[in-house]
This record gives structure tokens, C-alpha cells and sequence, in this order.
């Protein structure tokens, strides 16, 4: 049985998106459907229609969107933890639970993420198009859509009392941003952080060094705009790099020697050398942003052992979704976390490609569609 529902699609790279109606299977074993609340759109949809993520050009048409919220609908056999009315967040970490990276608390690292690229983790699809064509999924899930059947691997029961259009976020780029500071950096009270780039997950980046307790949170961009975001999201000093001769001499001079962590939250090689820079001797530099395939680092080799330095990536926040989504919601709902305050425009689904377009012209800080 099928569920007609409109998706918005990425048929062709570096062109707007567009928004059709699809049918979408039912669940199988395993597996959930779930009807969309709310679907946040992340700098990372844009990097799948602009080819930045090469591993989906080759996977097109592909309905887009992983920071869904929604209500389970119909579940499949096999399906004992979640029930049709539970609320519930989307997660492109699909975890096996057997693995060495799910035994040992990694689950973001499991292999079975990157068997679900553009399907569902056993290689098929639930979504075709109204002439029967086969139609990919972003990340295992396409919850760009009004209706979305994916694995129960990839779905997080929470709490129902948590607006379901602030509750998305949640599911990338919050986890990625405040996950990048408390997972995977382990940012120490009192310490000094720079955050290379105030978008979505910077934005969080910055939050999550509040949470940690940093004296001191350096924002670093070429918007004013973004800038005075950060401000209101916790950063206590910012530097318009448009202004600086050299980012990392100001940011140095201004840390009065180094930061003890950086984070680089834009994915370029230039900015990736800034942040580690930018650190102070023993200091830590994380890698947030995706970068292209193509995309080069240099740093100086010797700086590593002399200054004992370290260099690393975060890959959504080194997330352990049971156990770090309802901890979010929790901060949230005692009013440690920001969720209102990220959401600068909501769009029905029609208005997706403008959505993309005030995504790409850095119009806010997190467009959300609300289905």
C-alpha cells in the first residue's frame, strides 16, 4: 500500500530543487512510517544538489531532508520499541548496535551509515514517483516530504511534549554543532574556544562551548549578520575576517596567545588551517564542516610534536542519539538551549526552493519547513 505525499527533489545538480508529489511505500520488516512535521534544511541539502557530497550525483532523482520531526503513523514487523502516535526525531547515524563503533560508544561511525547513503540500510526503496520510477532517499531517510518510511534504526522516540518544528533541529544540526563541543572536543570549564564560521552549526558550535562553561568564545565570520547571531547564541568576542589582514594573528592577539579549542564549521581547506592556527600550545582543533572531495589541508608537521598539538573531525557530534537527543530536549526545556531563537523563517513545502535559495544567500539562521 501506498501513501501519495509531496517531497521535495533534487533532479538535477546545480539546479533549484523541485517539489512533486511521490508514493511512498508502507513499512516492512523493521522499518516505520512516519508523517513529517517539520523538516530543518541544512547547508548539507545544498552540498547534495550542488555535488559537494559527490556520493549522491550519482543517485538521482533523490528526495532530500534529514533533520525531520514527525508522528509514527504504521509500523512494520519486528518493530517492538516505537508505536503509530509516538513523536519522533530522525537520525542519519543508522546503527547496527554489533559493531566495534556501536560497542564502544561511536555509534556515528558505524558502517551501516554508509550502506544507507541513498536508500534504506538493505540497499531498496519505499519512494517511487507517480510513473512507478524508483526515487533515492538523502542519508537513508528523504524526510523532506510529507510522509517518510525509514528503518527504526534511524528514528529516536522523544518526549511529546517538545514543539515538533523546534524538536528537528535537533536531529543535525544542534547534535552537530553542540555534539562537536561536548563529544567529541570535551570543551573544559574555563577554557578559551574559537568557532571558525557562525552558520547553522556554528551557531550550535558556539552554544555548545557555553554549555561546557568556556570564559571565553570567539566567533569568526564575514557577516555581520551571522556575527551578532553569535553573540545572542553566546560568543563573547567576534572578528569579521573581511577586516583582518591576518585572521590568525587577530585571533591570537585577541586570546592573548591561543585558544585551548577551535572549531572549524565551514569546510574549506584555508579556514581548516585557520583554526588550527589559531590554538594555543596542547590545544585542540575539530574539523565540523564537509568539505569536497577535492579539498587540501596543509599544516606545519613539526608544530605536532613541539607543540603538541591535534588536529581531529566531528562527525555529527560523535552522537549517541538515544542517549544525546532527549539530553538536548532536556537543556531546552530548562532553558539552557536555544531552539526558538535558531529558527529565523518557517516555509511550507511549496516554498522549498526559496527556502534553498535564503539558505544560500546566508539569510538565516535555520529556515524550517513545516509540512
Amino acid at each position: 500500500m501506498y501513501q501519495r505525499a509531496k517531497a521535495v527533489l533534487c533532479r538535477e545538480l546545480n539546479q533549484p530543487v523541485v517539489v512533486e508529489e511521490i508514493d511512498i511505500e508502507g513499512p516492512r520488516h523493521g522499518e516505520v512510517m512516519i508523517k513529517m512535521v517539520a523538516c530543518g534544511i541544512c547547508h548539507s541539502d545544498a552540498s547534495a544538489v550542488n555535488g559537494t557530497i559527490a556520493s549522491f550525483s550519482k543517485t538521482l532523482p533523490l528526495i532530500l531532508g534529514h533533520e525531520g520531526a514527525g508522528v509514527v503513523t504504521a509500523v512494520g514487523a519486528g518493530v517492538s520499541q516505537l508505536a503509530v502516535g509516538d513523536h519522533v526525531l530522525s537520525s542519519f547515524a543508522s546503527m547496527c548496535g554489533k559493531c566495534r563503533y556501536c560497542t564502544s560508544g561511536k555509534p556515528a561511525l558505524c558502517d551501516q551509515s554508509s550502506k544507507a547513503v541513498a536508500t534504506l540500510p538493505d540497499g531498496s526503496l519505499r519512494t517511487r514517483s507517480l510513473g512507478g520510477d524508483p526515487v533515492y532517499v538523502a542519508c537513508g531517510l528523504g524526510v523532506m516530504a510529507e510522509y517518510a518510511t525509514v528503518s527504526q534504526d534511524n528514528v529516536v522516540k522523544i518526549d511529546a511534549g517538545v514543539p515538533l518544528d523546534k524538536a528537528a533541529l535537533i536531529s543535525c544540526g544542534v547534535m552537530t554543532g553542540v555534539g562537536a563541543a561536548t563529544n567529541t572536543a570535551k570543551v573544559a570549564p574555563g577554557s578559551i574556544c574559537v568557532v571558525i564560521g557562525a552558520g547553522g552549526v556554528g551557531l550550535n558550535t558556539i552554544q555548545g562551548c557555553n554549555i561546557a562553561g568556556a570564559r571565553m568564545i570567539v566567533a569568526v565570520d564575514t557577516s555581520d549578520f551571522k556575527l551578532d547571531l553569535a553573540r545572542q547564541f553566546g560568543a563573547t568576542h567576534t572578528v569579521n575576517a573581511n577586516n583582518e589582514e591576518n585572521v590568525v594573528k587577530a585571533v591570537r592577539k585577541l586570546t592573548g596567545g591561543g585558544a585551548d579549542y577551535s572549531f572549524e564549521c565551514i569546510g574549506y581547506g584555508p579556514t581548516v588551517e585557520q583554526a588550527y592556527g589559531v590554538l594555543a600550545k596542547g590545544g585542540v582543533a575539530v574539523v565540523v564542516g564537509v568539505a569536497k572531495a577535492t579539498d587540501m589541508t596543509s599544516i606545519r608537521t613539526m608544530t605536532l610534536p613541539f607543540e603538541e598539538k591535534t588536529l581531529t573531525g566531528s562527525y555529527y557530534g560523535s552522537t549517541r542519539p538515544h542517549l544525546d537527543f532527549p539530553r538536548l530536549l532536556g537543556l531546552y526545556q530548562c532553558g539552557k538551549l536555544k531552539l526558538d531563537e535558531l529558527i529565523t523563517r518557517t516555509y511550507s513545502i511549496d516554498e522549498a526552493p526559496q527556502a534553498f535559495a535564503d539558505l544560500l544567500e546566508g539569510r538565516n539562521a535555520r529556515g524550517v519547513i513545516v509540512f
